[in-house]
Parts: structure tokens; sequence; C-alpha cells
């Protein structure tokens, strides 16, 4: 006969079992919702299923803690609308301030290197080594912050024959690289905020990664089959163009008066030091007279024999002595030029430091402020409605076609400013604050590289006649660079690995801040410093350093994607790395001393 607590247990056990059969219905529930919820902002990214609400990656929703429109009474709607005109002009006025100050940079940049990029340029024994070239093209923009100052230098070397076409073709895909770094810089000034910061690294890094990748695939693709220089040399052959047409200017029209008005140079100087011009030397890059005449006379002028005429017409001879005519040409300054250094007694470098100082002040104060006026201005219903038009896709079956779209507004936004670093740097903030999402970063990003091309592409056509050839393709060859690089990286959602390498890297540099420095200093000086040293010894040295590294790199990622795809295909050692020193796989060591460093 069975006792009563028997009967209790049984009731017991019969309820827990119920209790047990409705938490696994709930989560699976739960799981259920988790699979189907996909991100509501944009379908371009491959979606994961059980993300959760709190994905520092899902787009914030910025709260709106102000009176409804129809709470307000006169006076306070007259308040607000007055306060969003004056809040829409001063992120008119500083987003203004923002392009010139970079304008700025990019000139006292060229008055601190600028002659040393020059010179960087003479080695024309240097350049013929593929990777030394593409070294060169990184370091001499990081020096003149400007991809066009560099294509400009590589045109008039090519034209001077100094320079073969072929061997231009890695230092524009240098300039590429080089080019990048404007952005980077500009997502530390959010660094106060985790996730912000998290998210505005990513958005600019998305684009170094995508320019380097494209290097690492399409600059030996280059060099074994030269694919892009007889392209680009067959569309050239088969253009019938006339240079010499003025190039369009857009948003300079804008900028210009403020920013001649503080400093203007004269960057025939960097292009005569890589030509070997000896004057352009002991130039300076300060642009003193605006206003110029050249007269050309003809001079009769005392030849020692009639081989150093200027033509068998033009020659008459004498017994031991010729005497031939001779373009004589004569430059006579008109007008000094309004900007305020003109008449300062400072040398190139003195006065781009100063502007460097400034200039930067400037940049990372607009940038400050504009982040602000966003957070103040892009909430609740404004925010939601420009976020659903930037990041939502086209209806199916049309979505893919979001991102191409994206890829024009970008191209077409950096034709208008005329620079992609530009762009690229007014749009770091916006990811940062979550208004664009990384996935729409990117898009907009390929086409900032594009755009930038559109305009070396006009500025080419712009060139006389003698140097219109060359100038054009180096140009197209920048533009096939670029749009090869698309076609690799873009169309297909597994290939966008830009992506994912830049939310990696966010994640790292959102938990260890001090990383973004590290990046930084890394990719863009180090790393192009290592690899020029190597490639300069000789490429016996170059495969034997280089391919181990590269070995153990591969080996390393096919590691990491086993252990997160299929980790029963590895050893039980290799499931992870704690089998290394804890220095060795993570960054919390390193945290701790640069914690103890920065704290003495």
């Amino acid at each position: 006969m069975a006792s009563r607590p028997e009967l209790e247990d049984q009731k017991s056990t019969g309820s827990t079992e119920k209790h047990k059969d409705d938490e696994l219905s709930e989560n699976s529930e739960t799981e259920e919702k988790a699979f189907s919820k996909a991100p509501a902002h944009s379908t371009v990214a491959l979606v994961e299923t059980g993300e959760g609400e709190d994905d520092p990656w899902n787009l914030p929703e910025l709260q709106d803690g102000a009176a409804a429109w129809s709470d307000l009474d006169t006076k306070g709607k007259v308040l607000r609308v007055v306060t969003s005109a004056g809040k829409g002009l001063l992120l008119l006025g500083f987003l203004y301030m923002f392009i010139c100050s970079l304008d700025i940079l990019s000139s006292a940049f060229q008055l601190v290197g600028g002659k040393a990029a020059g010179d960087i340029f003479t080695e024309g024994s240097v350049l013929s080594n593929p990777l030394a070239g593409l070294v060169i093209g990184v370091l001499v923009t990081l020096l003149v912050q400007s991809s066009s100052t560099s294509s400009s230098i590589v045109v008039s070397m090519v034209s001077s024959g100094l320079l073969q076409v072929q061997m231009a073709v890695p230092v524009i895909m240098g300039t590429n690289i080089g080019t990048s770094v404007t952005n980077t810089l500009v997502a530390m000034t959010q660094a106060g905020d985790r996730n912000k910061f998290r998210r505005a690294f990513a958005g600019a890094t998305v684009h170094d990664f995508f320019n380097w990748l494209s290097v690492l695939v399409f600059l030996p693709l280059e060099v074994a089959s030269g694919y892009m220089y007889k392209l680009t040399k067959l569309l050239v052959d088969s253009f019938n163009i006339q240079g010499g047409e003025k190039t369009p200017e857009l948003l300079h029209v804008i900028t210009d008066p403020l920013t001649k008005a503080i400093i203007e140079l004269d960057k025939s100087v960097i292009s005569g030091i890589a030509t070997g011009d000896p004057a352009a030397r002991n130039k300076s890059l300060i642009l003193k007279w605006c206003k110029t005449f050249t007269n050309v006379t003809l001079r009769n002028e005392t030849v020692p024999g009639p081989e150093n005429c200027t033509s068998p017409a033009l020659c008459w001879c004498s017994q031991d002595l010729c005497y031939t005519l001779h373009n004589i040409s004569e430059t006579y300054n008109i007008q000094t030029c309004n900007h305020i250094f003109v008449n300062v007694d400072l040398s190139d470098l003195a006065i781009g430091l100063i502007l460097l100082a400034l200039s930067l002040l400037v940049l990372c104060s607009c940038l400050i402020l504009i982040v602000k006026l966003l957070n103040s201005m892009l909430k609740g219903q404004v925010a939601m409605v420009i976020k659903k038009v930037l990041n939502t896709d086209f209806p199916f079956p049309f979505g893919w076609v979001t991102g191409y779209i994206a890829i024009l507004v970008g191209a077409g936004m950096t034709f208008i400013v005329q620079s992609s670093s530009v762009f690229t740097s007014a749009i770091t903030p916006l990811v940062g604050i979550g208004v664009i999402s990384i996935e729409r970063a990117y898009p907009l990003s390929l086409g900032a590289n594009i755009g930038t091309t559109t305009t070396a592409i006009l500025a080419a056509m712009a060139a006389p006649g003698d140097t219109l050839a060359n100038a054009l393709q180096i140009a197209l060859i920048h533009f096939v660079f670029n749009v090869s690089g698309i076609i690799l990286w873009y169309p297909i959602p597994f290939t966008r690995i830009p992506i994912r390498l830049a939310k990696a890297l966010g994640d790292i540099t959102a938990e260890y801040r001090w990383f973004a420095g590290v990046y930084i200093i890394s990719c863009f000086f180090l790393l192009p410093l290592f690899v020029f040293g190597l490639s300069m010894a000789g490429w016996k040295v170059l495969v034997g350093v280089g391919v181990p590294i590269v070995a153990l790199l591969i080996i390393i990622i096919i590691v990491n994607v086993l252990q997160a795809r299929l980790p029963r295909c590895l050893p039980a050692v290799l499931h992870s790395w704690d089998f290394l020193p804890l220095w060795a796989h993570s960054l919390e060591p390193w945290d701790r001393v640069v914690a103890v460093v920065a704290a003495k």
C-alpha cells in the first residue's frame, strides 16, 4: 500500500515534468523568434541567427525626451523651429570648417614632408621593384595626405621619361592605401564612448581592409600578367581626346576663398624635385606670386659649332664660331598672393608644423561639435525616418540593387567634394552614432574610391597634349584597380570579408582602445617599412623571411576558421589557443602593461 508522501512525490514529479515541458516550449518559441529575427536596417550582410537585442552592432534607438509637437503652444512651436533651423545652420558651418581643415591639413603635410616625398620618387631603381613601389605610394600619400598629389607626381615622372607606366602601377595601388588613413584618424575622436567607437572604427577600417585585400590579390596578378596596363593602354589608344580643358571645380569654389586666404602652395615644386629639376630643390613650397607674366623672345647666341644650333636654317657660322637663335623665356612677377603666410619669414617646415597643429585642432573640434549636434538633432521620429531611408533595402526582389545605388551615391558625393578622404571622414561619425550601418558604409566607401578616380580622370583630360596619354592611362589604372576590387569583394555576400574583419577589429578596439593606435602605426608605417626593407634586401631575403611569415598567417587563419566552424576536424589541443602563453593569444596582459605605463 502506497503511503501519502509517495503520492505527493508523484504529484510533485508530474508537476516538475509539466514545468520542464513548459520551459522547453518557451525556449523553443524563444529560439524560433530569435531565428526569425533579422536586422531591420539592412540585409546586405549575412544574417546570423540567435542574435540578441543587445548586439552592439545593432543601430541604437535614439530616444527623444522632448515634448510632442501637438503638446506645444504657439511660442513653443516657434522656438522649436528656430532652434532646429539654428542647429542646421551650425551643422553646415561646422561641416564647412571640417572640410576646410582637411584641405589645410593636406597643405601642412606637404610643407612638412613634401620635399622628402619628392626625393623618395627620385630613386628610379627602387621604383622598379613592385613591392618598393607600393610602399613608396603608401608613404608619399601619408606625407602629403592627398592621393591626387601623389598621382600628379607620378604623371610628371612618367611624362618626363623617368618612370615607365608599368612601374607606376604599384605606386598607384599604394596611394589607394595611404589615402584611407584620414578617416581612421577621424574615428579616434569618438573613443570616449565604447559602442560609438566600436562602430566608428569599424566603419573607417572597412575602407582600409578593402584596399589592403585588393592589393594582396591584384598586385601579384598585375606583376604576372600586366592586365591593368594592357587594358588601359588599349582604352587610351582607342580614344581621340584633346587635352587642355580646365578641370571643373565644384566644392573648391566654396572652400578656396577661406583656404587660399590662409595658405597657397606651389604644387610644381614637389613634381620638380621628383623629376630632377635642381632649381626646385631650393625653392619654397609657399606660393608668393599669384599672377605672373612669361615673355618669350628670340635671341642671337654664340654656340661652339653647327651641331649646337637650333636648326640649320637658324645657324650662321664664321670661322670657329656659329650664331643661332634661341627662344628665351623670362618670367615677370606682377602680383603677390594674399594669404597670411606670404611675407612671413619662417621656413616651410615651421609654417607646416604651425598649420598642422591648428588644422588638427580645428578638425577635432569640428568633429566633436558635429557629433554633438547630430546627437541632439537625430532623435525620435526624425532619426527613425533617416535611418530607414539610409539603411533599408529595396523590396524583394530588388534588394540586391540597394548596395549598388549606395556605391553610385558614394561616387557622386566624392565627385562633388573632389576628395575621398573628405567624404569617408564625413560618414565616419554618422556610423559611430548609429545613423548609418557598417553594411551601408561599406558600399559608400567603395563608391568614394570610384569617385576619386573620376576626378583624377577629369584632371588628366585637362593635361596638355604631350602629357595627356600618360596622365589619362595612370588615372584609368587607378579606376580599373578599384573596379576590380569591387567586383571581387562586393557582389557576393560571402566575399564581403572587409565587413567581417572591420567588425572584429571594432570589437577589439572597443575593449582595448589603445589597440587602435597600434593598428594605425603598424598598418600604415611599420608594416610598409618592413616590406620595403625586405624588398630592398633582395629576393632571397624576401622569400626567406616573407614566405614563412605568410605561411604562418595562413595557418593561423585556417585554424581560427576551423575552430569556429568545424572544431571536430581539429585535434583536441587545437580546439583553442589556450596551450600558448596568455600574452601570445590575448591582449589582456598587454592591456595591464599599457595601464601601468599610462599610470606613471
